[in-house]
C-alpha cells in the first residue's frame, strides 16, 4: 500500500458526500434523541433503534447477495459496536437526561483530539494544518460555551467518556478483520443493539406508552441516524484520515443550535454566531485536501 493511502487518504467525492450526510443527519439526531427519551427509556430506545436499523440494513444487503459476516467478524463487530453504540451513543443519550441536546453536541467536539491521539497508536500522523484546524475548532467551541453550558457533573463526565469510546473504537476498527462495506455497519448495529438490550434489562428500565413525538423521533433515528448516517460514517472511517473523519464534531453543534433556534425557540446571541463561524473555519482547515510530494506517492510501506 502506498504511503498516501496508509497515512493520508485522498478526499474523494464519495467521502465528501458521506461527510455531508453525517454532518447534517447526526447534527439533528441530538435533538431527535432528546425528543425520543421524553417517553422512552434511554438504553431501551437505543437498543430498539439499532436493532431495527441493523436488521433493515442487514436484510437489504443479504437480498443483494452479500455474504454474511464470519464468526470472527461478528465477534469484532460486537466489540466495536459496544464501544461506538454502547459507550459512544449510549453515554450521550444518558447524559441528555440532564443536559440539552446542543450542549451534548458541543461536548462531543473534543472527538478530533482523541482521534488524533488514538491514531498515533497505529503509526498514523496528523499534519500541522489539521492540528491548527482542531485548535481553531476548539476555540470556537469555547466561545460557544461561554455562558451557555448547562449540564450536571454526571452528564458532563458521560459526555467526555462518549467521544473517548467512539474515537478509540473508530480507529481500532480500521485495523481489525471487520466485514466489508455496509455489512460492517449492519453487524455493528445488530451486535451493539443486542448489548444495549442487555444493559437495559440489567438496569431495569421501565417502559410506558410512548408519545407520538417519541415514536416519530425513534423512526427518524432508525432510518436516517442509523441506516443512512451510520453507514456513511463507517465509509468515512475506512477512506479518510482520522481528523477529517471526526470533523463532524464541529459541524454537529452548528446543526444542533440551528434546530434549537428554529424548532425549540432558543436564542443565540452575536457571540454564538461568531463562534459558529470559527468552528466552520476549523472544519475547512481539517478537511482541505493535503498536497503530497510525488516521491511519497510511489513509496511503498507495509500496512
Amino acid at each position: 500500500m502506498s504511503a498516501v493511502s496508509a497515512a493520508r487518504p485522498a478526499v474523494t467525492t464519495a467521502v465528501l458526500i458521506a461527510l455531508g450526510v453525517v454532518y447534517l443527519v447526526w447534527g439533528s439526531t441530538y435533538f431527535a434523541i432528546k425528543v425520543a427519551i421524553g417517553s422512552l427509556p434511554p438504553l431501551g430506545m437505543l437498543a430498539l433503534r439499532f436493532l431495527l436499523a441493523g436488521a433493515l440494513l442487514y436484510g437489504m444487503l443479504r437480498l443483494r447477495g452479500l455474504p454474511a459476516p464470519t464468526r470472527q467478524q461478528w465477534g469484532w463487530s460486537a466489540v466495536i459496536g459496544t464501544l461506538l453504540l454502547g459507550g459512544g451513543t449510549g453515554f450521550v443519550t444518558l447524559a441528555e437526561r440532564d443536559a440539552s441536546s446542543s450542549v451534548a453536541a458541543l461536548m462531543i467536539a473534543v472527538s478530533p483530539l482523541f482521534a488524533a491521539l488514538f491514531a498515533t497508536l497505529w503509526g498514523e500522523k496528523t499534519g500541522k494544518r489539521e492540528w491548527l484546524g482542531i485548535g481553531v475548532g476548539l476555540v470556537g467551541i469555547a466561545l460557544l460555551n461561554l455562558g451557555e453550558l448547562r449540564a450536571t457533573p454526571t452528564a458532563a463526565v458521560l459526555l467526555i467518556l462518549a467521544p473517548v469510546c467512539w474515537t478509540f473504537g473508530s480507529q481500532w476498527s480500521r485495523h481489525l478483520p471487520m466485514p466489508s462495506g455496509l455489512m460492517s455497519s449492519a453487524a455493528q448495529m445488530l451486535t451493539g443493539g443486542a448489548v444495549l438490550t442487555v444493559l437495559s434489562v440489567v438496569f431495569r428500565e421501565k417502559w410506558s406508552v410512548p408519545t407520538a413525538g417519541s415514536v416519530w423521533a425513534l423512526a427518524y433515528l432508525v432510518v436516517f441516524g442509523g441506516v443512512l448516517a451510520y453507514s456513511a460514517y463507517t465509509y468515512i472511517v475506512a477512506h479518510a484520515r482520522p481528523a477529517l473523519a471526526t470533523s463532524y464534531a464541529y459541524v454537529n453543534p452548528v446543526v444542533a443550535i440551528l434546530l434549537g433556534v428554529l424548532v425549540g425557540g432558543e436564542h443565540v446571541g452575536p457571540l454564538g454566531w461568531a463562534a459558529l463561524a470559527v468552528i466552520v473555519t476549523g472544519v475547512v482547515l481539517v478537511a482541505w485536501p493535503q498536497r503530497v510530494p510525488a516521491a511519497t506517492v510511489h513509496s511503498g510501506v507495509a500496512d
